[in-house]
């Protein structure tokens, strides 16, 4: 039997690893993950009985294998809707986990409710020309925004920056209001520093165009055949958070006879011929080496070619520069909001309907507020009583918010929230908890636009395969991420050796419009 030894425990590296051992006897499959929980950025914590979504993870794709790969895990069956989650409960909660006894492990169908809180208002997300943006926007405004517009329609800016990106898209005015300040949060960059090819992966269909598209069609007694991935209005989510999936497929690769390592932390490897031959991990204060006949690489692409040996030096420079952004979420429990559901969507005890709020006024750092109830009542140890939020802060790992005590990041978010008026007082926070993410985002700047030329070079390597979102320094959703694994997997199993098909995933600007046709 030939030995895999898969790096990571997220959504890509736990994929490949079932895949093969699901369609394959032949091989010998290891995963070796640094953390001692499964699903990556995709875990879900348990604090207290309420439980954390870390950055939020929808599931939704337009690629029918991801689709019918989840619903083998999960299915969508026999759970409430989120319509039924009415004033009175109507389902029964179990907040300790699971019970095979008494709970079906399935996923719940979500509405996906996204808005910008922007000086104390909310506006739909993404931005529509409805009434309720004209009535918070302001007339004036309004009409200053759609003539910003329509110049961006005939002057055209080259597509250099993320900034130009937008414009093109929005308009410089709305570009102003709901993008430049967020960007910057986000990647602690002016959208002008940062390469357009964060928003062709990102938000590569998303525009005005496609807004006014979009709302004409609800308006149709047909229902269209494509919808952008940023205007889903339903999403499936697991009942106990994206977690309980990749828990449920780490016991299937224990099942199928693959082995699960935590706590190991991959540090350098062993070539011979140009072949990966041994991966060095450091488990328990112990170094210990996995004989490897084939490598699956979900472990970001500076530390990879940080364990290589002889990497030439202009390789190793770009690869040392590749630059990520870290993240922080606090939780907050709360009696409850300062913010009035003034929507026409029933929610449990009518708290606002939002999955996540995006925070726009610079004069917070917060960047993103989700509600857990709004993801899945079962997240929430009281739903009746409480409701659970996550604050999401970006920075970078060593900075002087990085390195803040636990306890002032929770007094600073709860300052943050009263400022901007999402609760009233301090004295209406119950509980907190803190969790910090390392290399959460693959940054598009600094060495990136270089990357090509570390690919090549970790292609010549052909039992490597490189996958998932900090594996190919990508900002992949996780399915898109998933999808890097069936294809490693496809080259694993058909002996190709062409990696081409791996890399470009999520790059074609066709890609969230038309897969799964």
């Amino acid at each position: 039997m030939k030995k895999v030894v898969v790096i990571g425990a997220g959504p890509a590296g736990l994929t490949a690893a079932y895949e093969l051992l699901k369609q394959s006897a032949d091989y010998e499959v290891t995963v070796l993950e640094e953390s001692n929980i499964l699903g990556g950025i995709s875990r879900t914590v348990n604090h207290n009985g309420n439980r954390m979504d870390i950055g939020g993870h929808r599931f939704f794709s337009k690629d029918v294998d991801v689709t019918a790969w989840w619903n083998e895990i999960m299915p969508l069956q026999g759970a409430p809707s989120y319509d039924d989650l009415k004033t009175e409960r109507t389902f029964e909660l179990n907040p300790g986990g699971p019970n095979p006894e008494t709970e079906n492990e399935v996923m719940l169908k979500r509405r996906r409710v996204s808005r910008i809180f922007y000086k104390h208002k909310f506006f739909d997300y993404p931005v529509k020309m409805s009434f309720n943006t004209i009535k918070n926007m302001g007339i004036l405004t309004t009409m200053c925004a759609g003539f910003s517009y329509i110049s961006s329609i005939f002057r055209k800016l080259p597509e250099t920056s993320l900034e130009n990106f937008y414009i093109n898209r929005f308009g410089r005015r709305l570009y102003a209001m709901f993008f430049e300040g967020y960007t910057e949060k986000l990647w602690g960059r002016h959208p002008r520093d940062i390469s357009a090819d964060w928003g062709e992966q990102r938000v590569k269909g998303l525009s005005i165009v496609a807004i006014l598209k979009d709302i004409l069609s609800k308006l149709l007694p047909f229902k269209p055949k494509h919808v952008e991935t940023s205007l889903i209005e339903e999403f499936s989510y697991p009942k106990y958070g994206p977690g309980q999936l990749w828990e449920l497929v780490g016991d299937k690769i224990r099942q199928k006879g693959g082995k699960i390592i935590l706590g190991a932390k991959v540090n350098r490897f062993e070539t011979a011929k140009q072949q990966i031959t041994g991966v060095i991990y450091q488990k328990d204060g112990q170094q210990v080496k996995a004989t490897a006949d084939i490598v699956i690489s979900s472990m970001p692409l500076k530390d990879l070619a940080a364990g290589l040996p002889n990497v030439p030096a202009g390789i190793a420079a770009v690869a040392q520069g590749l630059p990520y952004r870290d993240f922080i979420t606090v939780g907050l429990l709360v009696h409850k909001l300062n913010l009035e559901n003034e929507t026409k969507l029933k929610t449990l005890n009518n708290i606002i309907p939002d999955c996540w709020i995006y925070v726009q006024d610079t004069g917070v750092k917060l960047g993103r507020i989700q509600v857990f109830n709004n993801w899945s009542p079962y997240m929430v140890q009281k739903p009746e009583e409480t409701v659970w939020l996550g604050l999401e802060y970006f920075c970078k790992e060593g900075d002087e918010f990085w390195n803040t005590a636990d306890d002032k990041l929770a007094q600073f978010s709860i300052d943050e929230l009263c400022r901007i008026g999402v609760i009233a007082s301090a004295d209406n926070v119950l509980d907190w908890h803190v969790e910090k993410v390392k290399k959460a985002y693959p940054a598009y700047f600094d060495t990136y636009e270089d990357i090509q030329v570390l690919i090549d070079y970790l292609n010549e390597f052909p039992n490597l395969y490189c996958i998932g979102r900090n594996g190919q320094h990508r900002y992949n959703n996780m399915d898109h991420s998933m999808v890097t694994s069936f294809m490693a997997v496809k080259h694993i199993l058909g002996k190709i050796d062409d990696k081409e098909s791996i890399w470009k995933v999520n790059t074609e600007k066709s890609y969230h419009e038309s897969r799964g046709k």
